[in-house]
């Protein structure tokens, strides 16, 4: 799949988280999607980080 076609999701949140990622976003200058998107991505390089870190380590 290119990088540009996007997989929808269907993502129930609290109204408190919400409006934690509403505000997060706001001061990124982000959409909220765009901020889930952005923490995601984030997560992703951070695991793969820590496993190439534990793999190196063995």
């Amino acid at each position: 799949m290119a990088e540009k076609e996007k997989k929808q999701l269907l993502l129930r949140l609290s109204p408190t988280l919400w409006e934690e990622v509403s505000r997060w976003a706001e001061d990124d200058f982000r959409s909220v999607n765009g901020q889930i998107e952005y923490i995601l991505t984030e997560a992703v390089k951070k695991r793969r980080k820590v496993k190439i870190e534990e793999e190196t380590e063995k």
